[in-house]
């Protein structure tokens, strides 16, 4: 029996029965009270200092109360959280939970038009923001009359800007330790979150999680951490507790798949305000950081930076990366560099699965770095109509997967089968028990009726020693239907042409996935948030050249 059966087996720390944890939570309440035992252990760590677990914990149960006796707000109310990666952010977000409200976690990066397109959508009672999001949301918030909280002015301390007034107010610390959270009944059925899908092929869309299904996604992270410290040997459990710098915006499920894990383990969150790779390793270097969590880019420039600086990142035991595609360069160059003293960790989820899934780690990631891994005991796969290469559709069922879209039911219905089975739009292969991605279902180029899948080339330019960065994507052709177009960021300094990039991939797969037009860019390719590259933004621009 292998280990992850074991861990599930019956009577086991992470037994299934009717697809949900027994031993788990059942609503995100029953999750973060009780992180209260942790007491003074260190939860929080920005630029403004720490917070322990009591600290924060009794702040959150100060405003939970707030909710209710200052602003009338009652169990099922959405409350709208939009600022940076700051403290406030966990407090906002947990004493929404506490509370029974239904927490709505904005793209801090999202401009004024964008946000209000989500504020008319969920329609919250109540915004929780900091001081550079309070222009964004003010017009709107007088328009509809809702009242907001302001958590962190521009400068870094709430009050000195002055930003609060027109139904704003700003936070103030409540932390009393004998009053605890709101007498609400929080149940299982009832909504904890809408958050919205990234939007890279259209408007975002919100998806509901009950606070079941976050709850199945709390337990995801605390598996594979089981599952890990087995393979390598290890008691799960013991030693010290993690202190992961987690770099994924708060916003975003991949940052809850992480912070989830760290929660339940009562270790500590190291923040930063704005990704810089030099800072990054003095974060590392300061707190004795044993876990990093980011997407791709940021995992590669860290290694690229602490190469160059010749950083042994001795602290570290875990790279993680997620929230885009991790090219199998990053396993490759941390075993390089490290040997297996840092162990590999990739995977996949989606917002429709409140995070993680999948995870690929240790000596099999070492082994298939372009797989995702392995699912959780909470999560059905299944392969729709494969190919004669065994690749379809992925679609998955579990604890963790979303009720479907806010007043969507269109979408809903496109989306979510009647047996609850959620259509990823993710081609995919199943292969003794792992996936591995092949591409986005819409975004695979269809090469006079040959299947292009656009991640299988993109990993090809990347094994090129001059490649930093590629996207490959479909563009209109007259007889083909569509061509395979790449765009390129190239290391510096380098000279390889267009064509000898072409020569590069042609060498490894078949004629009809040679990139036709190779573009070599300067900039970074653009990306949202959360790593993802917009490949709609580059085709306008190859499309209009």
């Amino acid at each position: 029996m292998g280990i992850g059966a074991r861990l599930a087996a019956p009577g086991g720390p992470f037994a299934v029965e009717d697809g949900v944890y027994v031993g788990g939570p059942r609503t995100l309440r029953e999750f973060v009270e009780a992180t209260w035992a942790y007491g003074d252990q260190v939860f929080l760590v920005s630029e403004d200092g720490e917070l322990t677990y009591r600290e924060f914990f009794d702040a959150a149960c100060g405003l939970a109360r707030r909710f209710g006796e200052v602003y009338g707000l009652r169990p099922g109310d959405r409350a709208a959280v939009a600022m940076r990666n700051h403290p406030e952010w966990h407090i906002a977000f947990w004493a929404a939970q506490l509370a029974g409200l239904v927490a709505v976690p904005l793209n801090a990066w999202w401009t004024e038009e964008e946000l209000a397109y989500a504020l008319d959508d969920c329609e919250p009672r109540i915004l929780l923001v900091d001081g550079e999001r309070v222009e964004r949301v003010r017009r709107w918030a007088r328009e509809h009359d809702v009242p907001g909280v302001v958590f962190h002015g521009e400068t870094g301390q709430a009050g000195e800007t002055g930003q609060a007034g027109e139904g704003f107010r700003e936070y103030v610390r409540d932390t009393d330790p004998l009053l605890g959270p709101p007498p609400v009944d929080v149940l299982p059925e009832h909504d904890a979150t809408i958050i919205y899908t990234s939007g890279t092929t259209g408007r975002p869309k919100g998806a509901v999680a009950t606070h079941l299904a976050q709850a199945g996604a709390a337990m995801n992270p605390r598996y594979y951490a089981a599952a890990s410290a087995l393979g390598r040997g290890t008691v799960p459990g013991q030693g010290p507790v993690p202190v992961s710098l987690t770099t994924f915006p708060f916003f975003h499920v991949a940052a809850f798949t992480s912070f989830y894990s760290v929660m339940a383990a009562g270790g500590t969150l190291v923040l930063m305000r704005k990704w810089d790779a030099d800072k990054a390793l003095e974060l590392i270097r300061r707190h004795r950081v044993t876990h990093y969590a980011g997407v791709p880019t940021t995992a590669l420039q860290l290694l690229d930076r602490a190469e160059e600086t010749g950083d042994r990142l001795e602290s570290l035991v875990m790279l993680n990366t997620g929230g885009a595609a991790a090219p199998p360069e990053i396993v490759a160059r941390l075993t390089a560099l490290y040997g297996e003293r840092i162990e590999p960790r990739n995977g996949y989820g989606l917002t429709e699965t409140c995070g993680g899934v999948f995870a690929n780690f240790g000596a099999e990631y070492r082994a298939d770095p372009r797989s995702v891994g392995r699912p959780t005991p909470a999560t059905e796969v299944r392969i729709d109509r494969p190919d004669a290469d065994g690749v379809g559709e992925l679609w998955l069922r579990g604890q963790s997967v979303v009720r479907g879209y806010w007043r969507d039911e269109e979408a809903t219905r496109n989306a979510f089968g009647d047996d609850g089975w959620f259509r990823t739009g993710d081609l995919a292969r199943l292969h003794d028990g792992r996936i591995t991605l092949v591409d986005r279902l819409k975004d695979m180029v269809i090469r006079g009726g040959e299947n292009v899948y656009c991640v299988e080339v993109e990993n090809v330019l990347q094994d090129h020693p001059d490649v930093l960065d590629a996207a490959v994507l479909g563009l209109p052709h007259a007889t083909l239907g569509e061509e395979v177009a790449a765009v390129v960021r190239l290391r510096e300094p380098s000279d390889v042409t267009a064509d000898e990039l072409r020569a590069h991939v042609g060498a490894r797969l078949a004629a009809f996935k040679v990139p036709a037009r190779v573009v070599v860019r300067d900039a970074e390719l653009p990306r949202n948030a959360t790593g993802k590259i917009l490949k709609r933004e580059l085709r306008e621009e190859l499309t209009r050249g």
